[in-house]
Parts: C-alpha cells; sequence; structure tokens
C-alpha cells in the first residue's frame, strides 16, 4: 500500500524549523533494477515502487552524473514518464519524496511540509503545500518559481490537471551555464559555474534542458504544488519572512547557497500581465524571447 501524505500531528519547535538535511554529501543505494532512459514517446519499463524510499533508490538511475543540484526537474521524468503507472494517489505520494529546490531526497512529514502563497504564471495566486530539505528552500522558491498547470495520464487513461511548481528554461542563454561566479566564503568553493555545481542541468542542440517536462506555459516542471489540506500540519511561509532577509542580507549563507538562484535567474518565469506589458500587439511577439501564453 503507498503510505498517505498524513502524518501524526507533533509539535514543531525551533530545532525542526532550522534543521536541514545534510544530503550535499549523502550517499545513496543505487537500485539493482533496470535503468530507464527512453525519448518521448517510448515505453518504460514497469516500476514496482511504493514508497518514496523506494524513489531514493533510484537516485542514480535518474542522475547520471551523480549530482542532483538544481536538478529536480529529472525526478519529475522519472515520475511522469511512469504516470501512466501509477493511481493519482501514488503518483502525488510520490512527488513529496523530493525537494524542488535542492533536489535533496525528502519524506512527507510535518517537519517537511510548507504552506506558500505563489503566483500563478497566467495571473492570480494559489496557496498550496511543498515538501522541501530546509528552511532556505522557502526563500528561493518565493523569488523564483511559480505554478502553471499540466494534464497528466494516469493508470487506467484517466487524465487530470495537476498544479505544479515551474521554472524558466534555462538553455534558453546556454552561455551562462559557463558564467564564473563566486560563492560566500562558507561554502569554502570561491569561484565556480552553474556547469561545475550543477552538472545536471545541461541542453540540448535544440536548446531545450534535458530530461525536463514542460507546463502548459511552457516552463521547466521541478515538482508538484500540493493542494492546500487544513488536516494537515505545515509551516507558514511567513514564519521566515525575517529570516529570509537575514539570509539575502549574508550572501545566501545557507541552503543551497546562489546555485538554484543562479540555475533560476538565467530565464525567469513572467507571469501573464508580465508577458502582456512585453509584447506587441500588432505582431504578438515579445521581449525577452518570450513568446505570449495563447
Amino acid at each position: 500500500m503507498v503510505s498517505s501524505l498524513r502524518t501524526t500531528p507533533g509539535t514543531l519547535g525551533v530545532a525542526a524549523i532550522l534543521t536541514c538535511w545534510n544530503a550535499l554529501h549523502g550517499v545513496y543505494a543505487q537500485s539493482s533494477g533496470e535503468v530507464a532512459v527512453q525519448s518521448a514517446g517510448e515505453a518504460v519499463p514497469a516500476w514496482k515502487g511504493e514508497s518514496v524510499r523506494d524513489l531514493h533508490q533510484e537516485y542514480y538511475n535518474i542522475f547520471k552524473h551523480g549530482n542532483r543540484n538544481a536538478a529536480s526537474h529529472l525526478w519529475t521524468k522519472f515520475l511522469l514518464d511512469r504516470s501512466q503507472q501509477m493511481t493519482h494517489e501514488r503518483l502525488t505520494y510520490m512527488f513529496s519524496g523530493f525537494c524542488a529546490v535542492s533536489g535533496s531526497p525528502t519524506s512527507p512529514q510535518d517537519r517537511t511540509r510548507y504552506k506558500l502563497n505563489l503566483q500563478l504564471v497566467r495571473g492570480g495566486r494559489r496557496t498550496g503545500f511543498m515538501y522541501y530539505c530546509c528552511w532556505p528552500c522557502v526563500c528561493d522558491t518565493q523569488d523564483f518559481i511559480r505554478i502553471d498547470t499540466k494534464n497528466i495520464t494516469l493508470l487506467g487513461g484517466e487524465s487530470r490537471q495537476y498544479h505544479f511548481a515551474v521554472l524558466g528554461n534555462p538553455c534558453d542563454h546556454p552561455e551562462e551555464l559557463t558564467r564564473p561566479f563566486k560563492q560566500v566564503e562558507v561554502y569554502g568553493r570561491g569561484e565556480t559555474t552553474i556547469k561545475q555545481e550543477a552538472p545536471e542541468v545541461r541542453c540540448d542542440a535544440a536548446g531545450k534542458l534535458d530530461g525536463a517536462y514542460l507546463s502548459d506555459g511552457g516552463y521547466i516542471i521541478i515538482n508538484m504544488f500540493f493542494d492546500e489540506d487544513p488536516s494537515l500540519n505545515s509551516m507558514d511561509e511567513s514564519l521566515f519572512a525575517q529570516m529570509c532577509t537575514q539570509r539575502a542580507d549574508a550572501g545566501y549563507n545557507s541552503g543551497m547557497g546562489e546555485i538554484f538562484r543562479k540555475v533560476a535567474a538565467v530565464s525567469p518565469v513572467l507571469i501573464q500581465p508580465q508577458i502582456e506589458a512585453t509584447c506587441n500587439a500588432e505582431d504578438a511577439t515579445c521581449s525577452n524571447n518570450v513568446k505570449a501564453i495563447a
């Protein structure tokens, strides 16, 4: 049976709020099952995973270069490639198994569940849940992640529309992947590049992000944006407002540092009102190589 997203209610102490999963150098067991690397439209091997731990066992099948930094689009690919093998309940549960920002493995529980109100690509806002490895991901989400929809085909041919967390395509400007930047001293790595820090962020010859599924608006899907459920405990984003300000003032010296932020900033998501403001009404072309959403 697939575990429920519901967890036993408990008190959320300061330690739970401040503690991050130390997964930057974690070791994940490699699956001995069949590796599935298929192009769009091809069948994928049956996957019998029933828990997020089973998903985590696929780590080295998903991340061929062994690094999940800012590469949650590949967790997403693994699951959406297999959506027709899953029920709605199983698919949504599996999406709770990784952090959209860092790519770290997670599990659905009170201390990883965060409540946010985020901008929709087409305008307006939506409240929902996300699962994070640590609180700094809230700050990065507020700055860069937007929400869009996509219809997904499930087991038995059922089609459902889901809300997803999305980013712009960093391959709109592939030269930015090799532009040097300096991490804050706490990381001890000095000058680096996106290519070095996030080697799974790769562009194909057509200018597409390798392995990425696109939302209805054409943006990169990096996780599900879970429907709000009042019966579940969560940490509201407002709890971290001051901490996010302090983190920014300190040069983003916690969480993913600037790695995710650098990737997300290459081609930021423009919501519908922003797109309309930059478009030429006569020929429907837009500045910054952004095409108006129909």
